[in-house]
């Protein structure tokens, strides 16, 4: 499965999100001012390369080999308050986390440290992300609704092997602006279908998380969804070269008040 499929595919869903749709992650009746949405469920990789140094010192290895491919538990918690109509801010903490055992094909070079093939070796990758967003309302009726915006993310990540008395870590907290779009279409009163993404790609990288979720209401005040959702991304700089691929199942509950 490759990447500039999926990349192609994306960037083509965010262009059709601000044409089209509406703001996920609530039902396109609801203009509550205050919403929190908890997602939880499986997490599975399909990619997961690193090399540190990105420079001959380093080994480029699949850190996917080593941990497996999944399920893996994760999940994130949104919260939102409206201004008025047209505007609205959202926080997300998602933190994850994957770790396992397996043996390494080939000697590993990381982070000025050797590790040799064909032993046992444990392997942890955190990637925490921390998002403020802007959204804006663009389209508001009772069966579509448009958002765009901006997101500020903050990402904490670190990737650690260990084998037998031989360990290390590599650890990088930085900042990432994301172009943000969302949509909702309300086919009957108290269903919804939400499509939401956060998206960027430059020289240096690229980060892509989409999500496609089915809501059903419950009451005036409570919602439940399942959905997908795609987490996608990394860096190519000097210090470090990682790329990884994420495929969620999610669940929900949402509480507007």
């Amino acid at each position: 499965m490759g990447i500039r499929p999926f990349v192609a595919t994306g960037l083509l869903g965010i262009g059709a999100l601000a044409l089209a749709g509406s703001a996920a992650g609530q039902a396109p009746e609801s203009d509550s001012p205050f919403i929190v949405e908890l997602e939880g469920g499986p997490v599975w990789q399909t990619k997961n390369d690193i090399q540190v140094p990105n420079d001959p010192r380093g080994t480029r290895f699949a850190l996917d080999e080593i941990t497996g491919s999944g399920p893996f538990p994760a999940f994130r918690l949104y919260a939102e308050g409206r201004l008025g109509r047209r505007h609205g801010i959202r926080l997300l903490v998602a933190p994850l986390s994957i770790s396992g055992t397996g043996v390494l094909v080939e000697p590993v070079d990381f982070n000025e440290v050797r590790f040799a093939a064909g032993t046992p070796t444990e392997a942890t990758y955190r990637f925490d992300s921390y998002r403020l967003t802007y959204r804006y309302r663009l389209v508001s009726n009772p069966t579509w609704r448009v958002d765009i915006g901006l997101t500020g993310k903050i990402r904490s990540a670190e990737t650690s092997l260990q084998q037998a008395a031989v360990s290390t870590s590599y650890s990088h907290v930085g900042f990432v602006p994301l172009l943000h779009a969302a949509a909702a279409w309300q086919p009957s009163p108290g269903w919804s279908l939400a499509l939401d993404a956060d998206a960027a790609a430059a020289s240096q990288g690229r980060a892509f998380d989409v999500s496609l979720k089915l809501y059903r209401d419950l009451s005036e005040h409570w919602s439940l969804s399942a959905g997908y959702r795609t987490l996608e991304g990394g860096a190519d700089t000097d210090d470090v070269y990682t790329f990884a691929w994420f495929h969620y199942v999610t669940v929900s509950a949402v509480y507007r008040f």
